[in-house]
């Protein structure tokens, strides 16, 4: 079993700055991948970011050039820097681990609103 924890969301203007972690406790050595996705009012989930195990990382078209994903295997963390943020970033942004048996957890989200 994997636990996600996310913490960083906020109210940030347009142009602004975030950083989101995401801490993962449990079987952290089962995990393959992890990943954020986000969620707006009355759309469906998408893939923002990814990040492998070996380090290998891909980007949602929306968000490359402004997202950055990262991790730190010993704090068993993953980071999403979020620059030049825009309005049509708002949503519930949440993390995803994939683990080798290809089940996959998530965390239990954490909201991000761009004002214009």
């Amino acid at each position: 079993q994997v636990q996600l924890v996310e913490s960083g969301g906020g109210l940030v203007q347009a142009g602004g700055s975030l950083r989101l972690s995401c801490a993962a406790s449990g079987s952290t050595f089962s995990i393959n991948a992890i990943g954020w996705y986000r969620q707006a009012p009355g759309k469906q989930r998408e893939l923002v970011a990814a990040i492998s195990s070996g380090g290998s990382t891909n980007y949602a078209d929306s968000v490359k050039g402004r997202f950055t994903i990262s991790r730190d295997n010993a704090k068993n963390t993953v980071y999403l820097q979020m620059n030049s943020l825009k309005p049509e970033d708002t949503a519930v942004y949440y993390c995803n681990a994939l683990d080798v048996a290809e089940e996959d957890y998530w965390g239990q989200g954490t909201q991000v609103t761009v004002s214009s």
